[in-house]
């Protein structure tokens, strides 16, 4: 980071925009990017958000919306934004009814045929102007017909876009045997290329109960054997508030909720549906990750005492070693 996007780490009060991760270093050519943005009661802030799409350095894009069955006016508004913006290529979908992950894979299925590249794009934050030229010029250099999936990190900032953390950075090389049990890719940061938009709409194709559109993304594309970009820039404002459906996992706040999801079982359900996915989707897994699976399910199976090393023979982490080690104890308590 340069030292002036440094200094809004302490700055205080800081204001709504902080500077954009350093441009590229050549413009790029025209590449369309289709920018899937899924809607469900998020009228309070999707005028900031859509205004930040509008500020975007590269310029060539066009917007999908899928209304999930909003209660509030937040189609509305959509609809008076177009209206004051005619230039802009938008257009207002009906979503599936049936949940966050869901209405994104709808949001995908609707690319017929499948533009260069799609981003995903939450109601409730607001991008950087740099973010789409950054992951467009990663993504470019991945040779035609192979699945990239690019992400990167996030300013953490509260409702009002002040007091701004960066999100962690993580150690590990991206991988399948980490997307078991980890999701690294925040969703509001994915950007993916056209061969990883065939292959996750194929692989999508009557999966009905997933974890979440972005672990779902992580895990077929590294399975798939394709490739993971990892940018340490952070490239939008993720705004914390009452709504988030997940949040940023920082703070005791928020570390005390995750563990209520896992102590609930939840994250046991969420690895049992994500398996189901993954074992319907297997014939776009590699050999060596179509096994992965079989064996990372078959020790969850295993008495309590030899499930974590089991998962540790297999290679099976979390980015941190803290992490792995409350994995292994998941593990052993039947949690995961």
């Amino acid at each position: 980071m340069t030292s002036a996007a440094h200094r809004f780490v302490t700055a205080q009060p800081i204001p709504a925009c902080p500077p954009s991760p350093p441009a590229t270093p050549a413009p790029l050519p025209r590449l369309d990017v289709a920018i899937l943005l899924a809607l469900k009661d998020g009228a309070r802030f999707i005028e900031a958000q859509l205004d930040s799409l509008l500020a975007q350095d590269h310029p060539d894009w066009h917007l999908i919306v899928s209304d999930d069955g909003s209660a509030d006016d937040g189609a509305a508004r959509v609809r008076d934004w177009a209206a004051a913006h005619p230039g802009v290529g938008l257009r207002l979908i009906r979503g599936p009814g049936r949940g966050h992950a869901q209405n994104f894979l709808h949001l995908l299925r609707s690319l017929d045929p499948a533009p260069p590249f799609a981003a995903f794009c939450d109601q409730d934050d607001v991008w950087l102007p740099g973010k789409l030229d950054r992951a467009l010029s990663a993504l470019s250099a991945v040779p035609e017909g192979r699945p990239a999936l690019y992400f990167g990190r996030v300013w953490i900032c509260n409702q009002g876009l002040f007091h701004l953390h960066r999100s962690d950075f993580w150690p590990r090389p991206p991988g399948f045997a980490n997307a078991l049990v980890q999701n690294i890719a925040p969703g509001n940061t994915i950007v993916l290329n056209r061969a990883a938009i065939r292959l996750v709409q194929r692989a999508s194709h009557g999966v009905d109960r997933i974890g979440a559109h972005d672990w779902w993304a992580y895990q077929i594309i590294t399975g798939a054997g394709g490739v993971v970009l990892s940018d340490p820039a952070p490239l939008l404002l993720y705004r914390q508030h009452d709504r988030n459906v997940i949040g940023a996992n920082r703070g005791l706040r928020a570390h005390l909720r995750r563990w209520r999801i896992v102590l609930r079982g939840e994250m046991r359900d969420w690895t049992d549906d994500n398996i189901a996915a993954l074992r319907a989707a297997s014939a776009h897994l590699t050999r060596h990750n179509r096994a992965l699976l079989l064996a990372f399910a078959a020790a969850r199976a295993l008495p309590p005492w030899r499930r974590a090393l089991a998962l540790a023979r297999l290679g099976i982490r979390r980015q941190h070693r803290f992490g792995t080690a409350l994995l292994w104890l998941m593990t052993t308590l039947g949690l995961l």
